[in-house]
C-alpha cells in the first residue's frame, strides 16, 4: 500500500509517542534514544509493532533527534542510525499494510536571523537524513515551531526525495507556535510548497487544540492531520492528565472538522491509538470545504488581498541615488530603515528590488531577504527579472511571498513561471511582450490572458495571478491612463485574477505630481486595482488608500481610519523618522544602537545610557511579547541590537578603567538527563543583552556540576531548564544539592520549561517559576535590584 492508496480510507491512523513507550522501559536520561535503534533494536521493533497491533497505519522510524547536531556526542553518525531505524521499522511491519515514515524533528539550533544557523546549513542537515537511506514510505517532519525551518525541510525533502511529504508544527494556546507562526502562515508557506498533509502535534491536548484545528481545516486544502499529546503534562506524577478512552473520545470528535489523520504524540501509548481508532468507527470523514482567499504571508503575519493592500516601493534603486550608493557600500542598516519606516508609514507588503551592475544581484537579494525579515514582520515582494535571483530569494524567504514579475515574453515565461509553482508564490504578470507595451487595452489583455494560461497550466492558481496592466507618463501619452484603467476593469471582470500598479509613473514630467497620482490612484482602485505599488509615506497616497477602505466598507466602523488619523495635525507635520536609539533597539537595528550610543558616549554616562534608555527599551518590547504583539524574533532582534550598546560601551569602561556594567552573574544549566537546550539558549541571549554575565553549563548537567561552580565563582541565582517530564526528578535533585551546600544558602534558583507549572516550581523549593524567557528577564532584574 502507498499514501495515495491509504487516502482513499475515511481516516488514517498515526502511531502514538515512542519517547512516552521508551521511557517506561527504563530508557537512561540524557542518551539520544535513536541510539537505540543500533543498541537495543529489539526494543525499538517491539515498541513499534506494539502500534501496528493497535491499528496504526503509519509507523514513525526512531528517528526525531537524528541529525548532524544531536548525535556529536553519540559517537554515531547519521546514517548509520537511519539505517538501523529502517531496519527496525521494517522488521515491525512486515506482513502488514502500514507504512513506514521517516520521522524528522527540529534540528535543535536557532536559524538566522534569531540564531547562527543559515537556512543552507540547515538544508544540508535535513538532506542528510532524507538519503541516508530510501526504505521509507512517507516522510515525516514533526514539532517545528519555526516556519522557515520547516520550509527548508521540507525542501530537502522534496528536493532529495520522490515520497510524500506529512508536515506538522506545534502551537501553543495562544494559537501561535513557539517563535509566533500562525496556523494560517503555516498553511500558505506549505501548500505551496506542495506539501502532502499538513496540521499539529506536541504541546497541548485534544481539548487545547480544538480552535487551533478548526483554523487550519478552515484554510487547509490538503489533508489535516492532529496529533495532540495526552492531555497536559503533571510534573508531579511525571504523566499526562488524559487517560486513554478519553483521549480517543474527544480526539475522533474532532475528526468532524475535517481531520483526515489523526494520532497521538507525548503521553500517548498504543492503548490510546487502539481507543481512537475504535472510536473513529462512529463518524465518516468529510472534507472541510471552503473558499480560497489569495494571501501571502511573512513567518508571522498573513495579509489576505481581500481589499486594497498597499506594496512599498522604496527598497528599489530605480531613480534613488542614496540607495544605489547602500547597495554598492553593503550598507544594510539604510535598507533596513527604509524597510522600517514604509512599514511604519502603512506598507502592508515591502518590494525588494536590489537590482544594480556593481553588486552581485544574486547574493545581495539573499542578505536583504533575510536582514529585512529580522527587523519587520511584512511579507515581501522579491522584484527582479533574473531566474537565479528569484530563485536564490525564494529559499531564504520565510513565508509565502510574490515574485515580480513575469511578463508576456516566451522567454520570461518558461524561465519565470516553474520557479513560481516550484515555491508556491504568487506572481505579477506585466502585460508587456517582446513589442514592448502595448498601445491598445486589448492588447494588454490579450497578454495578461497569455500569462494566466501559462501559469495556471504550471499549477498556479488564478487568485494568485497579479496582472499588472502598466502605468504610462499621461504628459507623454495622455490615452494611456484611460487605457490602463480599462485594461483593469475588464482583467477583473473575466478572471479571478488580482491586479497590481506602480501608480506614481502617471505623473512625470508633469507639476503638482501628487494630485495626479492621488487621483489616478483612486480611480484605479474603483476600477479593480487590488495592490497599488506607492510609497506609503506620502500622506496623500496611503491616505487615498485608507480613505478608499473607509468608502467602500472595508474598514469596518473605520476604525483603522480613526487609529491612523486621531491625531492629523500631528501627521501632517511629520516630515521625517527621528532615530533614537529607544527607537533602534525597538527595530533591532544593530549598527544605529551602536552609532548612537558611540555618540552619546561623547557627554552622557554610560550608566544613564543603561538605565534610562537601553533597559527601559528592552522592557518595552517584553511589554510587548508578553501581550501577544511582538513574537520571539521581534524579541531576539532588539535583544541582539542592545547588545550592540553595551558592547560599545563595555569598552569604554575598559578604555577608562571604570568599573564593569555587569549587572549580575547567573549560571543557566540544562538538568541532567534533558538534551533540550533551545529555551535555555534564549534566555541567555536575553539576559547577556540586559547586562548579565551568564555561565551555560549547557545540557545534559549533572548537579554537582551546577553546585561546583555556582561556589567557584560565587553565584547567587542560577537558572534551570527541563523539556521533559522524565527530568524534572533532575531539577528537583540539583536544587536539593544547592539548598545542602553551606555556601550557597544565599542563592537563590529560577525554574523554566514546558512541563513546569508554578505548583510544581514551588513543590521542588525554586524561588521563582519563569514561564517564558522574557518572565526570566524581569525576575533577575528584581533579584539583584535592577
Amino acid at each position: 500500500m502507498d499514501f495515495k492508496t491509504l487516502l482513499q480510507k475515511d481516516f488514517i491512523i498515526y502511531d502514538g509517542g515512542m519517547g512516552t513507550m521508551l521511557q517506561d522501559r527504563g530508557l537512561e536520561m540524557g542518551h539520544n534514544p535513536n541510539v537505540l535503534n543500533i543498541t537495543n533494536p529489539e526494543t525499538i521493533v517491539e515498541v513499534h509493532r506494539e502500534y501496528v497491533n493497535a491499528g496504526s497505519d503509519i509507523i514513525c522510524s526512531n528517528t526525531f533527534s537524528t541529525n548532524k547536531y544531536k548525535l556529536e556526542d553519540t559517537g554515531y553518525g547519521v546514517k548509520e542510525v537511519v539505517k538501523a531505524a529502517l531496519d527496525c521499522t521494517e522488521k515491525a511491519v512486515e506482513g502488514t499494510d502500514a507504512l513506514v515514515a521517516l520521522d524528522i524533528g527540529p534540528i535543535g539550533q536557532l536559524l538566522q536571523p534569531n540564531g547562527t544557523l543559515s537556512p543552507e546549513e540547515a538544508y544540508e542537515i535535513f538532506k542528510e537524513i532524507v538519503t541516508a537511506d530510501d526504505r521509507y514510505d512517507v516522510i515525516a517532519i514533526e514539532t517545528m515551531t519555526d516556519l522557515l525551518e520547516m520550509k527548508t525541510a521540507l525542501l530537502a525533502c522534496k528536493e532529495n526525495s520522490d515520497k510524500p511529504v506529512l508536515c506538522t508544527m506545534s502551537f501553543e494556546e495562544n494559537g501561535r507556535t513557539f517563535q509566533g507562526v500562525s496556523p494560517e502562515a503555516m498553511i500558505l508557506t506549505l501548500e505551496g510548497l506542495k506539501a502532502d498533509a499538513i496540521g499539529l502535534n506536541c504541546s497541548l491536548g485534544p481539548d487545547e487544540i480544538a480552535p487551533i484545528l478548526e483554523r487550519i481545516c478552515n484554510k487547509c486544502n490538503v489533508p489535516v492531520i492532529a496529533k495532540p499529546n495526552a492531555g497536559l503534562p503533571d510534573p508531579v506524577t511525571n504523566t499526562y492528565t488524559m487517560g486513554a478512552e478519553e483521549f480517543g473520545e474527544k480526539l475522533s470528535a474532532l475528526s468532524k472538522l475535517g481531520v483526515k489523520v489523526l494520532g497521538g504524540c507525548c503521553g500517548t501509548t498504543p492503548e490510546y491509538i487502539k481507543c481512537l481508532k475504535n472510536d473513529l468507527k462512529n463518524f465518516k470523514y468529510e472534507k472541510n470545504v471552503h473558499p480560497y482567499v489569495t494571501s501571502v504571508s511573512s513567518g508571522t503575519t498573513v495579509v489576505e488581498i481581500n481589499q486594497p493592500r498597499i506594496i512599498g516601493e522604496r527598497i528599489n534603486p530605480t531613480g534613488k541615488k542614496l540607495f544605489k550608493q547602500a547597495l554598492v557600500n553593503n550598507d544594510m542598516d539604510y535598507i533596513l530603515g527604509q524597510a522600517i519606516s514604509q512599514q511604519e508609514d502603512g506598507a502592508e507588503i515591502l518590494d525588494i528590488n536590489v537590482g544594480h551592475p556593481e553588486i552581485d544581484e544574486k547574493e545581495m537579494m539573499v542578505k536583504v531577504v533575510k536582514a529585512v525579515q529580522g527587523v519587520v514582520d511584512l511579507p515581501l515582494q522579491l522584484d527582479s527579472t533574473k531566474p537565479e535571483v528569484l530563485e536564490a530569494g525564494l529559499r531564504a524567504y520565510n513565508g509565502r511571498a510574490i515574485v515580480n514579475s513575469v511578463n508576456g515574453e516566451e522567454k520570461s515565461l518558461t524561465e519565470i513561471l516553474p520557479i513560481v509553482a516550484k515555491y508556491g508564490a504568487s506572481v505579477v504578470g506585466l502585460t508587456l511582450d517582446e513589442d514592448g507595451i502595448p498601445e491598445t487595452t486589448e492588447k494588454r489583455v490579450e497578454i495578461a490572458e497569455r500569462i494566466i494560461k501559462r501559469a495556471t497550466a504550471l499549477g498556479i492558481r488564478e487568485e494568485d495571478i497579479y496582472i499588472d496592466c502598466l502605468t504610462l507618463t499621461v504628459s507623454a501619452q495622455q490615452s494611456g491612463a484611460v487605457q490602463t484603467l480599462d485594461a483593469i476593469e475588464i482583467i477583473k471582470s473575466k478572471y479571478k485574477v488580482k491586479t497590481v500598479l506602480g501608480v506614481s509613473n502617471i505623473s512625470f514630467g508633469l507639476p503638482h505630481r501628487p494630485l495626479l497620482n492621488q487621483t489616478f490612484l483612486t480611480m484605479a482602485m474603483e476600477k479593480g486595482l487590488d495592490l497599488p505599488i506607492i510609497n506609503p509615506s506620502v500622506f496623500g497616497m496611503a491616505g487615498a488608500v485608507r480613505a478608499f477602505r473607509v468608502l467602500k466598507g472595508f474598514d469596518q466602523e473605520s476604525r483603522d481610519f480613526i487609529e491612523k488619523y486621531s491625531d492629523y495635525v500631528i501627521e501632517t507635520v511629520k516630515d521625517s523618522h527621528e532615530m533614537t536609539l529607544t527607537h533602534a533597539v525597538m527595530k533591532g537595528l544593530k549598527k544605529e544602537c551602536h552609532d548612537i550610543t558611540a555618540k552619546k558616549l561623547e557627554d552622557t554616562d554610560p550608566m544613564e545610557i543603561i538605565d534610562k534608555e537601553l533597559i527601559p527599551a528592552l522592557d518595552k518590547v517584553g511589554d510587548l511579547f508578553e501581550q501577544g504583539k511582538v513574537f520571539l524574533p521581534g524579541l531576539l532582534s532588539s535583544a541582539t541590537a542592545a547588545q550592540q550598546a553595551f558592547e560599545i560601551i563595555k569598552e569604554k569602561l575598559a578604555s577608562s578603567n571604570e568599573e564593569s556594567i555587569s549587572k549580575g552573574k547567573i549560571i543557566l544549566a540544562t538538568v541532567k538527563g534533558d538534551i533540550h537546550d533551545i529555551g535555555k539558549n534564549i534566555v541567555k541571549v536575553l539576559l547577556e543583552n540586559y547586562g548579565y554575565d551568564v555561565i551555560d553549563l549547557g545540557r545534559d548537567v549533572e548537579p554537582s556540576l551546577v553546585v561546583e561552580t555556582a561556589v567557584k565563582e560565587n553565584v547567587k541565582l542560577v537558572g534551570l531548564s527541563a523539556l521533559m517530564t522524565t527530568t524534572l526528578k533532575s531539577m528537583e535533585d540539583t536544587i536539593a544539592l544547592i539548598r545542602k551546600t553551606p555556601e550557597l544558602k544565599d542563592t537563590a534558583v529560577l525554574v523554566g520549561g514546558a512541563v513546569l507549572t508554578e505548583e510544581y516550581a514551588k513543590k521542588i523549593d525554586a524561588d521563582y517559576y519563569c514561564k517564558t524567557a522574557a518572565i526570566s528577564v524581569e525576575t533577575a532584574n528584581r533579584f539583584f535590584g535592577n
